[in-house]
């Protein structure tokens, strides 16, 4: 006997913690879905990081239905421009233009729609008629995306007359999607929904103006490559354009960098001190070496710490809730060592630096090289604590110079689907893991949900306090990447936990072309970190330094 979803997940919620979707054979599907009464379906709640982006994805249409009842679908279009923390930052295209009662009449709109609890259901149509459809309606980047893809079926979200593609899961009915905030955040608006992580509560909204600078300074970037949506570089790879592209790409990464290191000329007087921090895959450790050579270029000679060589003996290690050490906790770093050779050294005194033996899980005191450095040389040290103050309590903030390592995508598969950083991150960890650390998909897939929540907590919060915010996102990297992803992602079998995830992954690479001629990526390209011949590494991925 067959039952939908949503009847076999009643009397399993848990409080706020609704279920959203579940995973039946290792295939994410909607509370919709009928499924044999007998399978075992794993729900999917909304505290897990799926739960949240599937929360996220169904306001995200609501908002689009609101927004097109209101002003017409031919009249009115919504534009995803980034990811906030849990909030999506979007532009609204309106008839005379975004007003703060505009904003609101919206608002009002979607908490009408949820109050009538309507069904959210699928429609099915074959690929040229959705083509012809979203053409029609004046959604060209979609219906160019679409028509590049074989011959199929499209699968479409409905809501009352409104129909589109989220590329994703979503819930079945607008009823539960009450929990959220549409907020003016100039020019656009921020839709702000739960995260998972932080009780189920509402994202917060946060002044982020270097983010905001480096989300104009992405788009901008975007509209000089003349690629500003998925279905561009796709063009651009079908007519062999890419050459041009990259070379484009790397000189504005160049460019950037080559300022960055003005700045910290312009300032190496007082503040010497260099932090670089960033989340996992930014390619901090790459640009740590670009910037020095720019450095170079300017007359400076700087030398680098590393923050391996602090940490705490392994017995000392502070442990995680489930007993495993806590590498990426500040206190598994001897941060009064460090800041004692920091003063050190900045008062022209001669260091000897400790030495940690990751086999013996023992630091060395006095075991690493002497260093001394000159009144005008700058340190550089890269770490995920490098812009928090405690990690350099001793050293007065005028003497530092921080920098945040981004990775902000700069391209939109279409209007309302952008290409999320933290999946471009995590593509870019699995083809690196994989080729230098012998690390499976599925090892990468596990470690992920950990490896964000310890960005939540030791990155993300401190990332305003940053002098220079560098964003290493490449444009044409996925249509690199996706060549040494894809059969990894397809290795996890359906019975794995992590198989649903991939094959979420899998899907949005699907939608973009190859690159496999890479003679034109530069060797000291931040790419190269993750798919190999950089000139930084070791072909075993270790820095040469």
């Amino acid at each position: 006997m067959k039952k939908t979803l949503r009847e076999l997940a009643a009397g399993q919620e848990k409080g706020n913690d609704i279920i959203v979707a579940a995973v039946v054979d290792g295939v994410m599907k909607n509370l919709g879905e009928t499924v044999d009464e007998e399978k075992q379906p794993v729900w999917v709640r909304l505290s897990s990081a799926e739960g949240e982006r599937i929360y996220r994805r169904s306001v995200l249409f609501l908002a689009i239905v609101a927004l097109r009842e209101l002003y017409g679908a031919a009249n009115a279009e919504l534009i995803v421009r980034a990811s906030l923390h849990g909030s999506l930052y979007c532009d609204l295209e309106i008839p005379g233009g975004l007003t703060d009662g505009a904003v609101s009449a919206i608002e009002v709109q979607m908490r009408a729609i949820v109050a009538e609890d309507r069904e959210i259901g699928r429609r099915v149509m074959p690929k040229d008629e959705a083509v012809r459809f979203f053409k029609e309606a004046r959604r060209i980047p979609k219906a160019n995306l679409l028509s590049a893809l074989p011959d199929q079926e499209i699968v479409l979200s409905t809501c009352g007359e409104q129909c589109d593609d989220l590329y994703g899961v979503m819930l079945d009915r607008t009823g539960e999607l009450g929990r959220f905030d549409l907020m003016r955040a100039k020019p656009g608006v921020l839709l702000r929904t739960p995260r998972g992580g932080n009780g189920l509560e509402l994202s917060k909204p946060i002044e982020q103006p270097k983010f905001a600078q480096t989300l104009r300074e992405s788009k901008h970037w975007a509209k000089i490559l003349q690629c500003e949506y998925l279905p561009d570089l796709n063009r651009c790879i079908q007519y062999g354009q890419t050459g041009n592209l990259i070379r484009v790409s790397e000189a504005l990464h160049e460019k950037k960098i080559a300022e960055i290191a003005d700045q910290i000329t312009a300032g190496i007087k007082k503040a010497r001190l260099v932090m670089i921090a960033g989340p996992s895959s930014s390619g901090k450790t790459s640009f740590a070496q670009r910037l020095k050579v720019q450095l170079r270029v300017n007359g400076l000679m700087p030398v680098s710490i590393s923050l391996d060589d602090y940490f705490v003996n392994r017995v000392e290690t502070p442990l995680t809730p489930e007993g495993a050490y806590d590498y990426e906790s500040l206190h598994a770093l001897n941060v009064d060592l460090f800041n004692k050779d920091l003063v050190a050294l900045m008062q022209g005194k001669e260091v000897v630096l400790p030495r940690y033996d990751f086999v013996t899980g023992e630091r060395n005191d006095g075991a690493g090289p002497r260093l001394s450095i000159a009144p005008e040389q700058p340190i550089i040290v890269e770490g995920i604590h490098g812009l928090n103050e405690e990690l350099t309590h001793a050293v007065p903030r005028d003497e530092k110079f921080k920098i945040y390592v981004s990775a902000l995508t700069q391209l939109n598969i279409d209007m309302h689907n952008r290409i999320p950083t933290t999946d471009a991150r995590f593509v870019r960890r699995l083809v690196r893991d994989y080729q230098f650390r012998a690390s499976s998909a599925l090892k990468t897939l596990r470690q992920w949900p950990d490896v964000r929540k310890g960005e939540d907590k030791n990155i993300f919060p401190y990332q305003e306090d940053a002098d220079a915010v560098f964003n290493s996102a490449l444009i044409y990297e996925l249509a690199v990447l996706r060549k040494y992803a894809l059969p990894l992602l397809q290795a996890v079998r359906p019975e794995e936990v992590g198989h649903a995830a991939a094959q979420e992954i899998l899907r949005f690479l699907s939608l973009f072309g190859n690159i496999d001629d890479e003679s034109d990526i530069p060797n000291n390209s931040i790419l190269r970190e993750f798919i190999g011949k950089s000139c930084f590494f070791t072909s075993s991925g270790d820095l040469k330094e």
